[in-house]
């Protein structure tokens, strides 16, 4: 019973593939194909980043990383995070560990949110791509204004969630 509601999105998903092929043969087809190639995308993706988490988690100390992106980091610990997100490259799926690592080193809930809304919106190669195909003008106009969205967003989160649920977050990342 514990192996069937750990794996009941799996085989949640798997029964409705089934079904689809019975209903529609060719969209049955044709979803499998897509999962596939996604499951292959993530396959190829996910094994790299949870090295590099587990070297992050070694090579890096926790004092560092408080020092640096902690409570009482202040800009830096902002700019670290912007910095960080920006030249983080691959998906935004790939950032969710990335955070639950910084957590697990005590940095700054606010610092966390920076650093994910900067994979989303600030990555470096978008940002060239955009001044080469979009103009430099447009291409730093919506950078700035992500870079504002994001401190602002930030900031309103971490000021609206109660510091209890904050620290269960944190406590569930712990146990990751």
């Amino acid at each position: 019973m514990k192996l069937i509601r750990r794996y009941k999105f799996f085989i949640t998903v798997t029964a409705s593939l089934v079904i689809l092929f019975f209903i529609n043969y060719e969209a049955g087809i044709k979803a499998v194909e897509i999962t596939a190639f996604s499951f292959k995308k993530m396959i190829l993706i996910i094994p790299p980043i949870f090295i590099l988490l587990g070297l992050l988690d070694i090579w890096i100390p926790k004092a560092t990383m408080v020092k640096y992106m902690g409570e009482n980091s202040g800009i830096k610990g902002v700019l670290l995070s912007l910095f960080i997100g920006s030249s983080a490259s691959g998906p935004l799926y790939g950032a969710f560990p990335l955070a639950a690592v910084f957590m697990k080193k005590g940095v700054k809930f606010s610092n966390i949110i920076v650093f994910l809304g900067a994979c989303s919106t600030t990555k470096i190669p978008m940002l060239l791509f955009e001044m080469s195909s979009l103009g430099k003008k447009f291409a730093l106009s919506r950078l700035g204004i992500n870079i504002l969205g994001i401190l602002i967003m930030s900031w309103m989160i971490s000021k609206l969630i109660p510091k209890k649920e904050i620290e269960k977050i944190y406590l569930n990342a712990e146990k990751l």
